[in-house]
């Protein structure tokens, strides 16, 4: 078997400007081609010929100097410990180790392939305890096979039926997430690109060229996972990316970006947006003052239409901090957030009604007196609509908004134009609402108006009486128009095609 496992790995040399490397990072190449030195049978010749061993050692040292040939590992064996090379042969070492490790297998079926996947795990192990001691700076060539085995390992592509469903509908976010049956091997190699990408022995400069735009839009594309161990992974590890090459940020921002747009405008569905806001929260918040337009079209365009998808909870929390990073960078941004908000509104979904009403309060809190009075009509008179709910929580979480005292002081300083907007619709509910606790909070709100200033609720309370008694006398006579209009329809003769009106008393049906 280990014959065959080590067959199967590259014996090419791999420069940096050959087409080999281009289709590395690319992700395309994959490990398994057969080699000119490799017998009819495929197992590969070695250069001391062809006796025969059976221990696991001897087999490794038959093959592996057919497998690395010495232009490109000096001949080194990659199953030797690191302790036992000098200094000098340590990274023609870690190469041949990571060469090693480019060889995948199918974790689904655990009783194939058990001494290699071993052999892998422990080589694996070894590569993360070297690179995680910093002895060593990287060479061009150990990073360039350590960016190849991470694509042959990692960059792969899901199958339909690997995708839950549990994001796409908001009933569902407690479904249980599917598991991928080889991620202890995957994490093993998750936690050796993170210790490679912030070990300070890697170069940027020269890491930059194989860490490209297309190793990072792959490692984007993993974010879709349905694991949320592997999604967790590749945020800190997206993360560390941003921040040591500073070079590609502008393009992942923009792949970011795409990634929402596309969630947002046509497919709804994504299983890392939690993850990926997350990352860009971190981001805006070292953003320098004052914030391009770049990153203000990112809020206008990509986190406010992120409040439209019915997932909106699975994700919830992390776009409300992006957006108070925002605001708190830029208060003007409020009154902006604040329209956007009532621009996509959930009027039929009671639930992203509360969310929302939970976020019009945070943003309340930090917002100032000018930007407050931009909004304040249409403002509340949707949280009029909210406190009129017939639903419960929705009505009840607005009226909580009048327990905030930063509220309430902005609400007092503004009050000739709040309260005539709200006192119908506490009335409406004072007397009517069928849930006591929310009658019980529309008196205290009414109570607090009150002794807010007395006069002025008078005025509406008069105010308030005369629309009513208008309206009423309005319906009165429309009534009246109405049974003129019956009267006049029923001494007409009925001929022909004529209409025939019909009375309430002649269609009411008696059960």
């Amino acid at each position: 078997m280990l014959k065959q496992f080590f067959s199967k790995l590259p014996k090419k040399s791999l420069k940096p400007d050959s087409p080999e490397l281009n289709r590395t990072n690319s992700g395309t190449h994959h490990a398994g081609t057969t080699t000119s030195n490799s017998s009819p049978s495929g197992t590969p010749k070695s250069n001391g010929g062809d006796k025969s061993s059976s221990g696991r050692s001897n087999v490794a040292k038959r093959t592996s100097s057919a497998v690395f040939p010495a232009s490109v590992v000096a001949g080194i064996e990659p199953l030797i410990p690191f302790k036992d090379v000098p200094n000098t042969e340590k990274m023609n070492l870690f190469v041949s180790k990571v060469s090693l490790c480019c060889v995948t297998f199918d974790f689904s079926d655990p009783t194939k392939n058990c001494i290699e996947k071993d052999v892998k795990k422990q080589t694996l192990i070894e590569l993360l305890d070297f690179v995680a001691s910093g002895s060593m700076k990287f060479s061009e060539p150990a990073i360039l096979a350590m960016c190849r085995m991470c694509a042959v390992n990692l960059f792969r592509v899901f199958p339909p039926n690997y995708r839950s469903s549990s994001h796409t509908n908001g009933e569902n976010e407690d479904d249980e997430p599917m598991f991928d049956p080889s991620w202890p091997h995957l994490q093993i190699v998750y936690e050796l690109l993170l210790k490679f990408i912030t070990s300070p022995c890697l170069d940027a400069k020269v890491a930059k060229r194989y860490i490209d735009h297309s190793f990072i839009l792959r490692l984007l594309d993993l974010f879709d996972s349905d694991d949320p161990r592997e999604r967790e992974c590749l945020k800190t590890i997206l993360h560390r990316v941003y921040g040591k090459f500073m070079v590609h940020r502008p393009f992942i921002r923009k792949s970011m970006s795409n990634i929402f747009y596309r969630f947002v405008f046509e497919t709804e569905k994504h299983n890392g947006i939690a993850e990926l806001l997350e990352i860009f929260g971190s981001i805006i918040s070292g953003f320098a003052l004052p914030l391009k337009e770049e990153h203000k079209i990112f809020l206008k365009r990509v986190l406010i239409p992120l409040h439209k998808p019915k997932s909106l909870g699975s994700y919830f929390q992390q776009l409300s901090y992006c957006v108070m990073q925002f605001i708190e960078k830029e208060p003007k941004l409020a009154s902006i957030v604040i329209n956007g908000l009532l621009r996509c509104w959930p009027i039929t979904n009671s639930q992203k009604e509360v969310m929302f009403l939970g976020e019009i309060e945070e943003i309340l809190e930090v917002i100032n007196m000018v930007e407050f009075q931009k909004v304040m009509v249409p403002l509340f008179w949707r949280i009029g609509c909210c406190i009129n709910s017939f639903h419960f929580q929705v009505a009840e979480r607005a009226l909580f908004l009048w327990n905030n005292d930063q509220i309430v002081n902005l609400i007092a300083h503004n009050r000739q134009v709040i309260l005539p907007i709200l006192f119908p619709v506490l009335e409406k509910n004072a007397q009517s609402h069928w849930n006591q606790a929310v009658l019980n909070l529309t008196l205290n709100v009414r109570k607090m108006f009150s002794e807010m200033d007395d006069v002025l609720f008078l005025a509406c309370h008069t105010q308030h009486r005369e629309e009513e008694a208008r309206l009423s006398l309005a319906a009165e006579k429309r009534k009246e128009a109405w049974e003129r209009l019956e009267n006049a329809a029923s001494l007409q003769p009925i001929a022909g095609n004529t209409a025939v009106l019909v009375t309430p008393l002649a269609t009411s049906i008696a059960c």
